[in-house]
């Protein structure tokens, strides 16, 4: 019997939405520390660049309350649509639905703010009204409490949403280190928005396989004791 929730997602069956990422909602984020947020936010962004995944950008009330959608997730995708609403709903938007029906993909990858409002509603409408399967990135997703974070992720899981990780898609992406199409791509995106996975591969380059440092520095000089 075929089982959704045992499919890995891949490069052909899965696509993205970025919701509301804008500074007065993430203003209002305290179960994440938002510098990690954002960094989180654009190395899916630039995951999705990586593998060609079909991405949807929205925002809610640009001009009037939220700001523009943070300018490193544009620079990774500066040619597309920006989906604007005045509901706190994607789903309540038409725009919103053909982009993802223009996809054909029906693993959608969501990342946004907030997880309890925007993200919530959303992913129980889409679920109800569609055969769209719901993939919420936590850590790049925040809500305006732990508490608000954690039950609305419990109550979406609850309902069949499936609970991720960016670095988590961003793996599962790429599964297999002999796809070198990508390995380059992945290894620097790791390096740059992973933190600990990021250093250990640069230490790995350099000191277990003897591989030169990426950037150019300035002489290394001494040691020198002092007398």
């Amino acid at each position: 019997m075929s089982n959704k929730y045992l499919e890995l997602l891949t490069p052909h069956n899965s696509q993205v939405i970025f919701i509301d990422q804008q500074p007065q909602m993430a203003f209002g984020v305290q179960s994440i520390d938002r510098q990690v947020l954002k960094s989180n936010v654009v190395g899916l962004a630039k995951a999705a660049k990586i593998f060609n995944i079909p991405t949807t950008i929205t925002t809610v009330e640009t001009e009037s309350f939220s700001g523009n959608t943070f300018p490193e997730l544009l620079a990774v995708f500066p040619k597309n649509k920006i989906l604007e609403r005045t509901s706190m709903n994607s789903w309540d938007d038409q725009n919103v639905r053909d982009s993802l029906a223009a996809a054909g993909r029906k693993k959608i990858v969501v990342s946004g703010l907030w997880t309890e409002v925007c993200n919530l509603s959303f992913s129980l409408d889409a679920i109800r009204d569609s055969d769209y399967e719901i993939y919420m990135v936590a850590d790049a997703s925040g809500g305006t409490s732990m508490d608000a974070h954690k039950y609305a992720m419990d109550r979406m899981i609850q309902a069949g949403v499936i609970p991720v990780t960016w670095l988590q898609v961003l793996l599962e992406w790429q599964r297999d280190w002999a796809h070198k199409e990508t390995y380059d791509a992945v290894t620097g995106l790791a390096r740059e928005h992973a933190g600990a996975y990021g250093i250990g591969i640069d230490y790995a380059v350099t000191h277990v396989h003897k591989g030169p440092e990426r950037v150019e520095h300035g002489e290394r000089v001494g040691p020198n004791p002092a007398k």
